[in-house]
């Protein structure tokens, strides 16, 4: 479908460059797919601006459970030649370890929109437990890289939660880089720098904000591997 460049950027992976090295990586996803069984959905995808956020729920079989995997796939094209898809998600449904902060793959270069998108990722970085709390709709949810297991909705889940998250000193700060937005969905591909009062190396990650009827957050979907600092 592509005959002229095509890049992937995948956690696993790394970078794949090529049709050779793609072959490769299109086999082995494939085997580790069918090792487990999986069976994969479509949830949403965002379009704007020559660019496509598609979110994906993969069913993973392990141990004689289902196991629910968030993936979401950025696809980019340039010309009607060349793509480049850049995936992001957590590996522990995989594999079972957390330990897989993922360097960052993008400049820190975009705006925020100045609505609740702007002010969510504001009270985010200050540590402002209340302040994020009022950026959701009554029943509006976090759902984080873990999957549907790791939903929080509602005003007591998510103070509880977010209060949690600001334990270790502060807020987390994201810095976004591309920004894929139709007026519904937001989808920011980021670079986590902080948590709490520690500077970390750059680490890629992205969001989904879903805003709801009401101008507040229906849901906000994350797809990282970021855990807090020791």
């Amino acid at each position: 479908m592509w005959p002229g460049e095509v890049v992937i950027y995948d956690p696993r992976a790394g970078e794949v460059r090529g049709h050779h090295q793609l072959r490769h990586f299109v086999s082995q996803s494939q085997s580790l797919l069918a090792e487990r069984h999986a069976r994969v959905d479509t949830v949403t995808a965002t379009v704007a601006g020559g660019r496509a956020v598609v979110e994906l729920l993969a069913r993973l079989d392990g141990d004689g459970q289902e196991q629910l995997w968030p993936v979401a796939v950025v696809a980019e094209s340039r010309d009607d030649r060349s793509v480049v898809f850049r995936t992001y998600c957590s590996q522990w449904q995989v594999d079972g370890r957390r330990e897989h902060a993922r360097p960052a793959i993008l400049s820190s270069a975009a705006d925020l929109p100045g609505d609740v998108v702007g002010r969510f990722s504001a009270a985010l970085g200050a540590g402002d437990a209340d302040a994020v709390v009022g950026t959701f709709a009554p029943d509006g949810y976090y759902r984080e890289a873990a999957g549907p297991q790791a939903v929080h909705r509602g005003e007591a889940e998510l103070r509880s939660f977010f209060a949690a998250l600001f334990s270790a000193g502060g807020g987390v700060s994201l810095r976004p880089c591309v920004i894929t937005d139709d007026g519904v969905r937001c989808a920011i591909e980021y670079n986590c720098v902080r948590w709490g009062g520690r500077e970390l190396p750059p680490q890629a990650g992205l969001c989904v904000c879903e805003r709801g009827p009401d101008g507040l957050l229906a849901a906000v979907r994350e797809y990282d591997d970021l855990e807090p600092p020791d």
